[in-house]
């Protein structure tokens, strides 16, 4: 009998930082990547239970964002929606994989319909909504498509391992009011457990 040695958190990032060292092109970057992603998500316990779980804390007690990882063009951490939790429409200023390791996440992308010359207003339509489920990757694309919403709309904790190519913190982004078309600029504040 063979035992199949578990893919770590470790794994993953040895070999997201292989992989980044040849620079890639994004398409074999997320290629390449979201196999890599996929393999981890699989197994929820390559996770540590501490970060699997709401935060119960502050003013978002019903959520968890753990960093795990931060290198030069390497950041992954892990998020978790608790039940009913979510964020409206946003956008990242850098690429990025997001893996479904637990429960599923209702993923609402959108595409901006003006000519973009307003830094404080934009026109979204609504472009398509995916129930993400465990082991599947979305893929997020700067400029070209990363405008997205997150809604957990169980009653069940959705896990997820987000990993971008600069880190969140003190990443300016922005914020898409749907109604009035403001665009909000914010920089990501600290995690739950730094």
């Amino acid at each position: 009998m063979t035992i199949q040695a578990r893919y770590s958190l470790d794994d993953f990032v040895g070999d997201m930082q292989s992989l980044l060292a040849g620079k890639p092109e994004l398409s074999l970057l997320f290629d390449r990547g979201s196999a890599h992603l996929e393999r981890l998500v699989r197994d929820p316990e390559a996770l540590p239970e501490q970060f699997r779980r709401p935060s119960g804390k502050g003013r978002r007690a019903n959520h968890g964002s753990y960093a795990l990882h931060r290198s030069d063009g390497l950041f992954v951490s892990a998020v978790v929606w608790g039940a009913g939790d979510g964020v409206g429409p946003h956008d990242h200023h850098t690429w990025g994989m997001i893996g479904v390791m637990g429960n599923g996440i209702e993923e609402t992308r959108f595409r901006r319909v003006d000519d973009g010359t307003r830094a404080d207003q934009a026109r979204l339509v609504k472009d398509r909504s995916t129930l993400v489920k465990p082991g599947e990757v979305s893929l997020l694309t700067p400029e070209t498509d990363e405008i997205h919403a997150m809604l957990n709309g169980s009653d069940t904790p959705t896990v997820e391992i987000h990993v971008y190519g600069a880190d969140l913190v003190g990443l300016g982004r922005c914020r898409y009011d749907l109604d009035s078309g403001a665009i909000t600029p914010f920089v990501s504040g600290k995690f739950d457990n730094c």
